[in-house]
């Protein structure tokens, strides 16, 4: 599934949305020629790679959540593809991407002032932000799974969840976290790679 329709088909969200999501494509072919915003070799499966590996992430967050965080945000994702998604089906929910990278972080601004989405951007680290308490946390390739819980349990809620999609190494990254922390975990096959999973993480403990 390479383009835009096979996605709407496979999302069911409205031709409102689809438009939001073509302008944000258009930017991120137009932007990625300057800077580095997601690799060359997946510039020809972006409705794949990158809008559906992240959209799938909506359909595990927690029932009736109402503030999203999302961690290294990069060119958007999954953070933009949320923003854009719930901006319809979660229309009093708030989505704040972070992102350290001054250009990154101009691009990011760019794409909700084109599409008209209301997401907040951050130029920090999610290391020193202040505790942002969300709902869901997300954050994609960002880094190893002990580190991620570190940042999970400082941004999120009491009861709040997080959902971080990983690799073939996924079961790995699981045993090493365990070493020093208590957790949670569901794991969920991607609906893009039968090799990665997403982890529904809960219930952060350091031991």
């Amino acid at each position: 599934m390479n383009d835009d329709a096979a996605f709407q088909r496979i999302t069911g969200v409205s031709r409102e949305t689809m438009d939001r999501l073509q302008i944000y494509e258009r930017l991120l072919q137009r932007w990625n020629a300057r800077i580095n915003l997601i690799s060359k070799s997946t510039e020809h499966s972006i409705w794949t790679r990158h809008m559906l590996d992240s959209a799938q992430l909506l359909k595990l967050a927690p029932v009736g959540w109402k503030s999203w965080a999302d961690l290294g945000s990069g060119g958007g994702f999954p953070g933009a593809v949320i923003a854009m998604i719930a901006a319809e089906q979660c229309p009093n929910a708030t989505v704040t991407l972070v992102e350290s990278d001054q250009r990154k972080a101009a691009f990011l601004r760019a794409v909700g002032r084109e599409t008209g989405i209301d997401m907040t951007v951050l130029v920090q680290r999610a290391e020193t932000l202040a505790p942002l308490a969300v709902d869901v946390l997300s954050a994609r390739a960002l880094a190893q799974l002990p580190t991620l819980l570190g940042l999970a349990k400082r941004h999120l809620s009491s009861d709040g969840a997080a959902l971080f999609p990983k690799g073939s190494k996924a079961s790995s990254e699981i045993s090493q976290a365990l070493e020093t922390w208590r957790f949670r975990c569901e794991t969920h096959i991607s609906q893009t790679d039968k090799e990665a999973v997403v982890l529904k993480i809960g219930d952060i403990e350091r031991v």
